[in-house]
């Protein structure tokens, strides 16, 4: 599949029934569009089998909830539309969005709460996220933007509204030759990437930002239980941006970026050594298996 997104062929469900792919529109007073009323999730299918499926569809829904936005299907309802687009699409390996919104409605300002809640899944397929950066290692600059307080904003939650800084701290790594951005959170601590999670190892031992003000990632989640399957200790916890000159190895985590090794991070280098390396092998082992 190739071209803009808005212009391809294939099947998108939106609101129980699957639309053709351009007829997959919205109105431009829909709330979202203004006031970000939005949450959504990235999945990877492997072989026809979404990887952690149900996981997702959990967490949509808990997403909307914390949003005040209430999502009007159930997650197995959510599971079967994502198996309707599989299949009516003919994919097999593939990524899927699926994305819940505020709609147009008789609410135009800040409050939306007699406005629908709409739901529609798309799916296509998408190669690495990175590129060749499971090879050498991903180049990452460090973004000025900081991950806000959770007394400012459902930190927990897969909102739209959240990526926003995300956006403008990948753009600026981007125009600097960088594939991403390490953010801080709002006291200084190391936080994440833009749209991953991210992990050290220091003398065969694991360190990994504490997620208490950033998304807890499904894969980051599923990384820290091969860890432990093999012995190896997990220290999740605050880490200083003084630390990272003492760290060995680094990856990401994330749903699109799976598990990706970083060579960079502004002036500090990192071995695309054998742990980052087995977890990059065993965990495209595990989504296959």
């Amino acid at each position: 599949m190739a071209g803009a997104y808005d212009d391809r062929d294939g099947k998108i469900w939106m609101d129980g029934t699957l639309v053709d792919w351009r007829d997959a529109n919205v109105h431009l007073l829909t709330h979202a569009m203004h006031y970000a009323s939005s949450v959504f999730e990235g999945e990877r299918a492997y072989g026809g089998t979404i990887f952690k499926s149900r996981e997702h569809s959990e967490r949509l829904v808990a997403s909307g909830a914390a949003i005040d936005m209430p999502i009007p299907w159930t997650v197995d309802e959510i599971e079967a539309a994502k198996a309707e687009v599989l299949a009516a699409n003919g994919l097999s390996d593939a990524y899927v969005r699926a994305i819940a919104w505020r709609g147009a409605g008789p609410d135009m300002g800040v409050s939306s709460v007699r406005n629908p809640v709409r739901l529609a899944v798309a799916a296509w397929e998408w190669g690495a996220y990175y590129g060749d950066a499971k090879m050498k290692g991903a180049r990452l600059d460090i973004a000025k933007w900081k991950r806000p307080s959770p007394e400012t904003i459902p930190s927990h939650a897969k909102a739209a509204g959240l990526y926003m800084i995300c956006t403008m701290s990948k753009h600026a790594a981007e125009a600097k030759g960088c594939s991403d951005a390490m953010m801080f959170d709002y006291r200084g601590y190391v936080a994440e990437a833009t749209g991953a999670n991210i992990f050290f190892v220091k003398d065969g031992e694991v360190h990994t930002p504490l997620a208490d003000c950033f998304l807890n990632g499904i894969t980051r989640q599923t990384v820290i239980g091969m860890l432990a399957e093999r012995q190896i200790k997990v220290h999740q916890r605050h880490i200083e941006p003084s630390e990272l000159e003492s760290f060995q190895q680094c990856w990401l985590t994330g749903t699109a970026a799976e598990v990706t090794p970083v060579g960079t991070i502004g002036d500090y280098s990192f071995e695309v050594g054998a742990l980052a390396r087995e977890m990059v092998e065993s965990y495209e082992k595990l989504v296959r298996a």
